[in-house]
């Protein structure tokens, strides 16, 4: 569960991160992408080991972070869900969602 998200920072079952992270069930791992601002196809590499039906994006605070065109297409034809939105927003709808298997969220911390 996320305990807390402010700008820079989120706390993840008493754990606090200050980089982007990819959270599946109780697993968190750092995310990298290629361009900080932008999601590409290959950006997803870390998310699809997870399995997703449903990838809740957090665009960072104001929304910065854009996840491309065909990056959606992609995952339009990959039959694979997604719900983008800021961070803050995208954390209580990871956290609503927790329970539900194959939710998967990806979360820009900064702007």
């Amino acid at each position: 569960m996320i305990e807390h998200y402010s700008f820079g920072s989120i706390i993840i079952n008493g754990k606090k991160y200050s980089q982007d992270v990819i959270i599946s069930g109780i697993k968190v791992k750092s995310w990298w992408r290629a361009t900080s601002h932008e999601v590409s196809i290959n950006d997803l590499d870390p998310i699809f080991e997870e399995k997703p039906k449903l990838i809740i994006f957090g665009s960072g605070a104001v929304g910065a972070m854009k996840v491309l065109s065909e990056t959606e297409e992609y995952l339009e034809r990959q039959g694979v869900k997604f719900l983008i939105s800021k961070t803050g927003e995208a954390v209580k709808e990871f956290n609503q969602r927790l329970s539900e298997r194959g939710v998967v969220g990806a979360f820009h911390l900064t702007c």
